[in-house]
């Protein structure tokens, strides 16, 4: 395994992150027992889970990712050897506290101490904001239209709020999620000006078919120390050269799922990119997954890699992406595909 140091703090996170948001919708507790196992006794050190978890998100099944994760905790007694990240939901759903703004102080002290119960643990490692509460383009959506709006919690009281949680021992580190540029900027300027916890990372989508990062948050990431938790590296499945035949296998996430997945996939040039980068992989003789995601860990701005896996054969292949070696010219065709089917996938 490859390890990585989580922004500028002493935290060495692996640089495949399990990812957990299938658990208690498409996967048992009995199956996300068995993928923790594996991956930790593989060197995945890094898992990230969300309070929102499991996905699609539903009020039947609201927190239950984190149920299995602290159950898990519960029963192996291996807390201190997982780097716990989890995530406080900004305001979209009636259940989750009636869909108020979630950053203010009373709202995340309920958010926090309801995902430290349902972890079964004293401390969270890395705590991040899972969208902006403010009007702003997040999840792939164009065409931004500026509203003026004070219904948000502002950024010195969200970074001041974070403080009393880490001052009180119940989070190390703080991190963003579905942010943009000026929002990063936002809050990395407040943090040095008034002595505010520092954000450590953004998670945001990363893939060979969205690679709109590097367009305004790579150059941040990497002056500002502010590493990218990559999701989506294998475009919900679509890079793993699945769906190649447009059919979705009977249990997969767009056979099950795909009202809620639609917007994000159903796109017009997505299908035409996988298909050439299913080339490239068989033209070299490697693993359209392997390849997918190792063009993800190895970028200067990336610091782990959020693999799901719905099966053991999809995770023991995605961490074994960590030994995969793309050379010269696989990267020089990977980009000519980028050249002529530009981040087909929001």
């Amino acid at each position: 395994m490859n390890y990585k140091k989580l922004g500028n703090t002493d935290l060495e996170v692996s640089t495949i992150c399990l990812g957990t948001m299938t658990w208690g919708e498409q996967n048992t507790q009995e199956e996300g027992f068995e993928q923790m196992d594996y991956a930790l006794d593989q060197g995945v050190n890094f898992w990230d889970t969300a309070e929102l978890y499991a996905v699609p998100p539903r009020a039947e099944t609201y927190g239950h990712t984190e149920i299995i994760i602290g159950n898990w905790f519960k029963k192996t007694k291996k807390r201190d050897k997982v780097i716990l990240a989890t995530k406080v939901a900004g305001p979209m759903r009636a259940y989750l506290r009636g869909g108020a703004n979630s950053y203010g102080l009373e709202k995340m002290t309920e958010a926090i101490n309801d995902s430290l119960k349902r972890l079964n643990t004293d401390y969270i490692d890395l705590y991040q904001l899972h969208w902006p509460e403010r009007h702003t383009n997040s999840f792939g959506r164009l065409g931004y239209e500026h509203k003026e709006s004070d219904d948000w919690t502002k950024f010195e009281d969200v970074l001041g709020n974070l403080k009393r949680f880490i001052d009180a021992g119940k989070i190390r580190e703080i991190g963003l999620s579905n942010e943009t540029p000026w929002g990063v900027s936002k809050y990395l300027e407040l943090s040095k000006e008034k002595n505010f916890p520092r954000m450590m990372s953004i998670q945001n989508p990363y893939s060979l078919v969205n690679r709109t990062f590097e367009i305004g948050l790579a150059e941040i990431s990497i002056r500002e120390e502010i590493g990218l938790l990559s999701y989506s590296p294998l475009a919900g499945g679509y890079l793993s050269g699945k769906y190649r035949n447009e059919t979705y296998p009977k249990g997969s996430r767009m056979e099950r799922d795909w009202n809620f997945w639609k917007y994000r996939y159903n796109t017009p040039n997505l299908k035409n990119a996988v298909e050439e980068y299913c080339k490239i992989s068989e033209k070299f003789n490697l693993n359209i997954s392997q390849m997918s995601l190792k063009f993800c860990e190895i970028q200067p701005f990336m610091t782990s890699v959020i693999i799901g896996a719905t099966t053991m054969e999809q995770l023991k292949t995605n961490i074994e992406s960590v030994n995969v070696k793309l050379n010269d010219d696989v990267i020089k065709e990977i980009n000519k595909v980028q050249t002529f089917y530009p981040n087909p996938c929001p």
